[in-house]
């Protein structure tokens, strides 16, 4: 026995003694990359100099006998620079700077792997040649922090309150899914994916000595109805394999990216970055923009002169309200069909008559339906909706990561695309990138969001509201579904579904519309008690969905933020604080030099705190270089809009 343990750790020594080695930096020089390929293919990283990751091994197991990232043996590499700005059909601003150096690793064995160095972080992906289709057994991705970091635990799929713990704490739920945060000794790092497509997302847990590693769910065998009035699948059995797949192809980015400040975090575009570019060749059709939502208000209409519900009088007053106010969208939601038959309509509603009054008055319609029905529907479903003139659909309860749910999002995508109809996925996992590739995939729940103030009886807090820009918003746009007309304090808020309320006061709501990126933005309250604050009502139309350019002023993550955006020559500014007040400083170095602007400003009362609808409306003039002062009550907000005043 002594003998043959000798033997072992002499042929590991003298694989590591052959080990092929790397370095790969950033363009600015200030993250490296340090690459081994020998037993194991694994990586570090350190930034200015400091060791954030220690070597972690990355690796797939495939059905053909291929181990990737084992016993490595390198016939060849290759580096490139790139520098260029890339222009999005929309986006958090108008252009993107890309820059990265990278890596590419030729393997014996028929498979390559991609490195790259942003200044914003770094990536990795495998690429492999083979022939024939092969499944995928299991991905090997590990992340060996230097420290034991704070983590940002999302200890659910999409929706949940973030658990901030000790990196190596091993008591409690040891799941979380991406975009996972760890702040280390003044640097936030950021692990997600990015450009993931018929294959499964990954998830992580913690490991003994402060590492991570990658999970993913199999590709299910049987599945049944279940969950909420059986709107889910629920998987019952599973395949020994995560993806069934071609043999040639890209899989996923794997990366962290680096970010000293917390701020900076609400600008790092890595995952969009590193997503595969638009495959439709006709974009014109596709219109972000607002809707106007009836599920969270519950259809509550008050002072009009007929019973509301899911009917055609109820729907045109929608619209009426979207037309008035400059609205792109009206959404109908659960109730306007049978859920599990999309071809059959709501007695109550005329829908060849609410879409011709719809039409008239310039606002599209959006359709919600639960996932599997939609799927199996997907042709006649998609076609009666091209017939009408639909402008997209929400799809809801998906509630899985696995590859069979990701390959229907993309096969959505492409045949809504074709009939030029958007998609608003809900109950969905984080956003990877698709949003680039696919760029009708106009938004995406995945995130605790308003809804959760009608049925929990935590709700959506404060808190939680100032964690996700900084989180989950890094992996892309973010339907949070904000809008909320019935505001209140922490000791008085109570979850009511059918006349539901917010925690935090008015503006904080408000401010959402500026701080929460989101291509499409729901309205969330009823078109009536929006009415009953004109001004306010202005004021929240007038916001964009979309950006020229964004400027982060300051925050921190659970505490507070402040962001800037522009919109052609208009600058929108938006700020939330937690449960604790706070006056932010907000100083006007983004304005254009020589101008002046005038500032619109909603901010909380001097009672936000006992009755959060309590705003103040200010307008005054600015200045570039001006300090305005954004004061925040206990789970407050400010926001303004910045108009230059033309001579």
């Amino acid at each position: 026995m002594k003998k043959a343990t000798f033997i072992c750790l002499g042929l590991l020594a003298g694989l590591q003694s052959l080990a092929q080695r790397y370095t790969l930096r950033s363009p600015d020089n200030r993250l490296q990359a340090g690459i081994e390929a020998g037993a194991r293919l694994s990586y570090r990283l350190s930034y200015d100099g400091k060791t954030y990751l220690l070597p972690s091994a990355i690796g797939m197991a495939l059905s053909n006998g291929a181990v990737l990232g084992e016993s490595t043996r390198v016939s060849g590499s290759q580096t490139r620079s790139a520098d260029r700005i890339i222009w999005p059909l929309y986006g958090i601003s108008a252009a993107v700077t890309e820059k990265y150096n990278e890596l590419v690793l030729t393997c014996a064995g028929g498979y390559e792997v991609v490195f790259r160095a942003y200044n914003e972080g770094f990536a990795y992906r495998f690429r492999t040649g083979f022939k024939d289709s092969l499944n995928v057994l299991s991905e090997t991705a590990e992340f060996k922090l230097a420290a034991n970091d704070t983590a940002y635990f999302h200890p659910a799929l999409s929706e949940a309150d973030y658990r901030v713990r000790p990196l190596g704490q091993q008591s409690g739920p040891n799941y979380t899914s991406m975009p996972l945060l760890l702040r280390a000794d003044g640097m936030n790092l950021m692990i997600h994916e990015s450009d993931v497509l018929d294959f499964p997302c990954m998830s992580l847990s913690a490991v003994a000595g402060n590492g991570l590693e990658g999970h993913h769910a199999a590709v299910p065998r049987t599945v049944v109805p279940g969950g909420h009035a059986n709107f889910n699948l629920l998987v019952k059995s599973t395949q020994p394999y995560i993806a069934r797949t071609a043999g040639t192809r890209d899989y996923p980015w794997r990366l962290v990216a680096f970010e000293k400040n917390d701020k900076d975090l609400l600008t790092n575009q890595l995952v969009y970055l590193l997503a595969g570019e638009s495959v439709l060749n006709d974009v014109s059709w596709i219109r972000p923009g607002k809707v106007a939502w009836d599920w969270w208000n519950a259809l509550n209409l008050s002072g009009v002169p007929f019973k509301t519900g899911f009917n055609t009088e109820t729907y045109k007053y929608f619209i009426d309200f979207a037309a008035r106010n400059h609205l792109e969208y009206v959404n109908l939601d659960e109730g306007w069909s049978d859920q599990f038959d999309l071809l059959k309509i709501t007695d109550q509603l005329d829908m060849p008559e609410l879409i011709r009054y719809a039409k008239e008055k310039h606002v599209g319609l959006i359709l919600w339906c639960v996932w599997y029905t939609l799927d199996r529907q997907m042709m006649a479903a998609l076609n009666q909706f091209e017939k009408w003139g639909i402008s997209g659909v929400k799809v809801d309860f998906m509630d899985r990561d696995d590859q069979t749910v990701v390959n229907f999002q993309e096969r959505l995508l492409k045949e809504a695309a074709k009939r030029h109809l958007l998609v608003d996925f809900h109950g969905a996992y984080h956003p990877t990138g698709m949003a680039r590739t696919y760029p009708n995939l106009i938004n995406t729940e995945g995130v605790k969001g308003l809804e959760w103030n009608k049925f929990d009886s935590l709700g959506t807090s404060p808190q939680h509201d100032v964690e996700i820009p900084y989180i989950r918003m890094f992996a892309g746009g973010m339907d949070y579904t904000p809008g909320a007309m019935q505001n209140y304090n922490q000791a008085d808020w109570k979850a009511v579904f059918d006349r539901p309320m917010s925690q935090g006061t008015r503006c904080h709501q408000l401010a959402m519309y500026v701080v929460y990126y989101g291509p499409l933005q729901m309205l969330a309250d009823a078109p009536t008690a929006y009415e009953q604050e004109p001004a306010y009502l202005k004021f929240l139309a007038a916001i964009p969905t979309t950006w020229d350019e964004t400027v982060p002023l300051n925050g921190q993550v659970g505490e507070s933020i402040a962001i800037a955006r522009k919109k052609g020559d208009d600058w929108f500014i938006g700020a939330m604080t937690n449960w604790e007040p706070r006056t932010l400083a907000i100083t006007c170095d983004f304005l254009d030099a020589g101008k002046v602007y005038e500032a619109e400003l909603f901010q909380d009362g001097p009672n936000a705190d006992r009755v959060g609808n309590d705003y103040q409306h200010v307008i005054k003039n600015v200045r570039k270089g001006d300090r305005l002062s954004a004061p925040m009550r206990a789970g407050g907000g400010w926001a303004a809009i910045c108009k230059p005043i033309e001579k």
